[in-house]
């Protein structure tokens, strides 16, 4: 099941004494929140970091930059961590993410705080995946769902507070703190790492091969997913669709992904290995979180608009209303270990996706204008199915790895999750502006709109045109949750193949 580079066993991660393995889970929440506050803290403080360094035109690729290094990175940080191990890398990751802050923090004008917004990138898909592989590493499977709640938990809060914090340091600080926050933070999750992870020796393969990175193939595939989800990001924003600069990136990605599969095929360890498609189990859970990805930007990208300029509801409320799906995910991911017991983990996820798809089917029910317990209702239950959903998935595709593939396999169900939130931000953002200009007879977009809404110049008929806005953007997620469902039913086993430990 492995390369040539000998697997260090999860019971000899795992067999550190309780409190250092406490001390070590408390490094990787640390970790996962700096990972999680960073890809929201910063839309708040906007009107001041743009008002301080201008560049106004650009500064959405304060987020796009950031997004896209996380996620054009995290395969070659999973490869990296099964060839050399997890401590270094996520320690070097760390480091990265720590430097990028400190640079931004002392930007100069938007065009340094982009590069070094990607800098932080560059540094946080190594948080991101090596998180979520060594939680697997240090707990045998029956006690997974424990550390992954507490993950859960930790990147639902640190999302949802981001913003509130964002604008708390902008306004009565300095914009700069945001970043300068990362500091202390990450130091000491550096310092428990360094101090309580100890992972064992690695010895020589029998046969004299040493470990290779495969650079060529990491360089390949940085290049292919940057062309690529930069189209995607970019496409109708910032320039249109069938645009020169929309069609080349397009095709130098396409063209690019060919290079990708031609250099991964010659490498003797490949940074995506052929066996993460090629086996059942794996493919099915990356395209199933990949669906994953792209349902959720319905609810986090449209649902605060659909509650400030349908429901009338201020721009807190409408945070609660979004908010609220947290409450519920980490609670029903910590309970699903009872479920997936007795019925295994393909049905588990099954359940949840089938029931989320439901729930999404019946937003666009709501009456107009509707009452704010309603849509607050249907995230509170999102969030109780798609804890149903993910986890189990997460949980079970690890198990069916040995310590060699795991970060691998890890990174691989993340990268894909990343992808269709990405995919899933240009799909529906093109859906909504559609519905918009067919309702209002005219050319918009719903950032215009809304806008309009705000400043009270728009008519009555607008917010009917948001809402149908909105409700097809729902039907288009629930499409998405069906999709999943689908794909679990007829590629995955119904008993994941799960490695004795």
């Amino acid at each position: 099941m492995g390369g040539t580079t000998p697997a260090i066993r999860g019971d000899e991660v795992r067999g550190q004494d309780t409190p250092r393995r406490g001390a070590v889970v408390a490094a990787l929440m640390l970790a996962m929140a700096l990972a999680a506050l960073d890809a929201t803290i910063v839309s708040t403080a906007v009107p001041q970091i743009v008002g301080d360094l201008g560049g106004f035109s650009v500064f959405s690729w304060l987020f796009s930059g950031y997004l896209l290094a996380v996620t054009v990175t995290l395969p070659v940080y999973g490869k990296l961590s099964d060839t050399f191990g997890r401590k270094p890398v996520l320690v070097t990751g760390a480091a990265v993410f720590l430097l990028g802050s400190l640079l931004c923090a002392g930007a100069w004008n938007m065009a340094a705080l982009i590069a070094f917004r990607i800098v932080q990138g560059l540094g946080g898909g190594a948080l991101q995946g090596t998180v979520q592989t060594l939680a697997a590493d240090l707990y045998p499977l029956a006690e997974r769902p424990k550390i992954q709640s507490k993950l859960s938990t930790v990147w639902a809060v640190s999302a949802v507070a981001g913003p509130g914090l964002g604008g708390v340091l902008a306004a009565y600080a300095d914009w700069r703190w945001i970043f300068l926050i990362n500091l202390p933070i990450g130091a000491a999750a550096l310092w428990l790492i360094v101090r309580h992870l100890h992972e064992p020796g690695r010895e020589a393969p029998e046969d004299g091969a040493h470990a290779r990175v495969d650079w060529a193939g990491a360089l390949a595939v940085f290049a292919c997913g940057g062309a690529l989800l930069t189209a995607l990001v970019q496409g109708g924003v910032a320039w249109p669709w069938l645009s020169a600069p929309s069609l080349t990136l397009f095709g130098t990605g396409l063209a690019l992904a060919g290079v990708v599969v031609v250099v991964e095929r010659r490498a003797a360890q490949p940074i995506i290995p052929g066996w993460v498609w090629r086996r059942r189990t794996i493919a099915a859970v990356n395209l199933a979180l990949g669906a994953l990805g792209l349902l959720m930007v319905a609810p986090s990208v449209f649902l605060p608009t659909y509650a400030q300029s349908v429901l009338g509801l201020t721009p807190v409320a409408a945070g609660f209303v979004l908010s609220v799906w947290t409450l519920t995910w980490p609670v029903s991911a910590a309970l699903s270990q009872h479920v997936y017991r007795r019925i295994g983990f393909r049905d588990t996820a099954l359940l949840g996706i089938g029931v989320a798809a439901l729930i999404l089917c019946a937003f666009p029910l709501l009456p107009y204008p509707g009452s704010w317990w309603q849509p607050t209702l249907l995230m509170l239950l999102l969030g109780a199915a798609l804890g149903l959903f993910q986890l189990p998935l997460i949980v079970g595709v690890q198990s069916t790895v040995g310590w060699s593939e795991r970060g691998t396999t890890t990174a691989s169900v993340l990268f894909c999750r990343q992808t269709g939130q990405t995919l899933g931000a240009s799909l529906f953002g093109a859906v909504a502006n559609g519905v918009l200009a067919a309702r209002l007879g005219g050319a918009g977009d719903l950032d215009s709109v809304t806008r309009a809404l705000d400043a009270g110049t728009a008519p009555e008929a607008t917010r009917h045109a948001i809402a149908d806005a909105v409700h097809a953007v729902y039907l288009g997620a629930a499409a998405a949750a069906t999709l999943a469902f689908l794909v679990l039913l007829l590629v995955a086993p119904r008993r994941f193949p799960v490695r004795e430990e």
